[in-house]
């Protein structure tokens, strides 16, 4: 039987970008374009609160799939991303799977840092139950490991743990 280090680190297949999203100042509409720049130890370019996300949430990202599963839990269509003020939609790949490990998206590389749980926001731009309903489902956060360019449609790829083996990886 496998140590559950190898099955951790068998991914079957690689993940997509989908969609984008930038704030430009406090509570304003997501901006959503096409391509954006990581910045290394800061998060991305044309981030409102970039300069001050030194930590393990420069950047946040949730799993594309979720969305049906938080639009089934409300009982309506699935929410468009944009609502729930994440930066980056994902698909094909387990977000939550990528905790604790490196992954490159387009020419940038970041580190899965913890779960991005929903705020009390949600009750707000969802309705009642809204919080309960992206329980589990608010996706990921991440620091920049590494500064590049994504671009919707670039592939996420799983590189390996954060400590250690990573460097190898992204040097």
């Amino acid at each position: 039987m496998p140590e559950i280090h190898a099955l951790q680190a068998c991914f079957p297949r690689s993940g997509r970008l989908e969609w984008i999203g930038q704030r430009p100042e406090r509570r304003a509409p997501l901006q959503t374009p096409e391509s954006v720049v990581a910045i290394a130890g800061q998060g991305l370019e044309g981030d409102h609160d970039r300069a001050r996300r030194r930590g393990t949430r420069q950047v946040t990202l949730i799993q594309a799939e979720h969305l049906a599963v938080i639009g089934a839990l409300l009982g309506c269509a699935s929410p468009t991303p944009e609502i729930l003020r994440r930066n980056l939609l994902v698909s094909g790949i387990n977000l939550l799977a990528l905790k604790d490990r490196c992954f490159q998206i387009g020419e940038a590389v970041l580190e899965g840092t913890g779960f991005a749980h929903p705020c009390s926001r949600m009750e707000e731009v969802l309705g009642a139950g809204g919080y309960n309903a992206m329980r589990g489902h608010g996706g990921l956060t991440a620091r920049v490991v590494r500064s590049g360019r994504i671009a919707l449609g670039d592939d996420v790829i799983e590189l390996g743990p954060a400590e250690g083996g990573a460097d190898a990886e992204i040097g």
